[in-house]
């Protein structure tokens, strides 16, 4: 088994397993590796170190992850919206990427824990998105955490209804089990 250390055209890194550098390259080349954060099939291999076991040496500390702001409030809804525009998390992320790699993959972290939590926290109601929350909104369908996909003008004629909404763009590399 080969771990490799990968990097999409958007600055994000990630980590791929292949069977042997032939089968990396096989399925680079049919587009077959692509990113989980924006689904970039553009990959390039990253220099890795390769992994020592040193016995009884200390375990690796994870980095501190960031705390959220006490500004920050939630509501009992949660919807999520698919737009087709680039997340903020994916610009903030590439653009610190070239001054502050560390922090670039903060930001990336930061964002794939927060789609963990929207995933496990929501019921997916697809295409329906707009109706479904509307009718919770108005108190005639059951109160409940939803995602799915709404079009940019329904996201905004969500808002001026006073439907609270976070627009929350997810890859498909995202949608299935996350690992």
């Amino acid at each position: 088994m080969k771990v490799l250390n990968l990097q999409c055209g958007g600055m994000h890194t990630f980590e791929g397993w292949f069977g042997s550098e032939e089968d990396y390259q096989s399925q680079r080349e049919r587009g077959l590796v692509a990113c989980p954060m924006c689904a970039d099939t553009e990959v390039r291999k990253l220099p890795s170190a390769p992994r020592l076991n040193l016995g009884a040496a200390e375990p690796r500390q994870s980095k501190p992850v960031p705390q959220e702001s006490s500004s920050v409030t939630t509501g009992a809804v949660t919807p999520s919206t698919n737009l087709a525009a680039k997340p903020a998390a994916e610009t903030v992320a590439s653009s610190l990427a070239q001054v502050h790699p560390e922090a670039a993959e903060m930001v990336q972290e930061a964002w794939m824990k927060m789609v963990k939590h929207v995933i496990a926290n929501t019921e997916d109601v697809g295409q329906n998105f707009a109706d479904e929350a509307r009718k919770i909104h108005y108190g005639e369908s059951e109160e409940r955490n939803i995602r799915g996909q709404a079009s940019v003008e329904e996201t905004k004629d969500l808002i001026e209804e006073g439907i609270d909404v976070l627009p929350l763009p997810m890859p498909d590399a995202l949608k299935g089990g996350l690992q």
